[in-house]
């Protein structure tokens, strides 16, 4: 994957992470919208950055033939990248919305639930439309 696709990949994750974050957010904590959307922002933000760092190092890991990959290794994709956006977002939370450490573990677990089914949902979903509909297999191919 070249880096504008990365850039593409990233952008579209985030979109709809950001939309489910916040109507979720407001339903499960009964925050108003504003709230939530600044934190939901800071968080995407944060996981866009984590995003691209981790999937640089997955890729150099385990290969850039992604269409190949097994659903144990999306597992593990998944869980691994939100394993690690957990020490960056429990602190967060924690501030922004005045919680106690327990509830913010609580809250970041259900999301972390919620983003590791996603994350292997969009990503085979992305996979299989781009090996599909595009450029033997890359959206961008410069």
């Amino acid at each position: 994957m070249f880096t504008k696709e990365r850039v593409i990949h990233t952008l579209l994750f985030e979109a709809f992470a950001l939309i489910s974050m916040i109507v979720i957010g407001m339903f499960v904590m009964d925050e108003e919208m504003g709230t939530m959307s600044g934190l939901a922002v800071v968080i995407s933000i944060t996981a866009m950055t984590w995003n691209y760092v981790y999937n640089v190092a997955f890729d150099k890991a385990f290969g850039e033939e992604r269409i190949t990959r097994t659903l144990m290794t999306r597992i593990w994709h998944g869980l691994g990248f939100e394993g690690g956006l957990v020490i960056f977002t429990l602190p967060l939370m924690m501030w922004w919305l005045d919680l106690d450490f327990m509830t913010a573990l609580l809250l970041d677990l259900g999301a972390v639930i919620f983003f590791v089914v996603y994350a292997i949902v969009f990503n085979w979903l992305y996979d299989i439309i781009r090996h599909k509909y595009f450029n033997h297999g890359s959206v961008i191919a410069t």
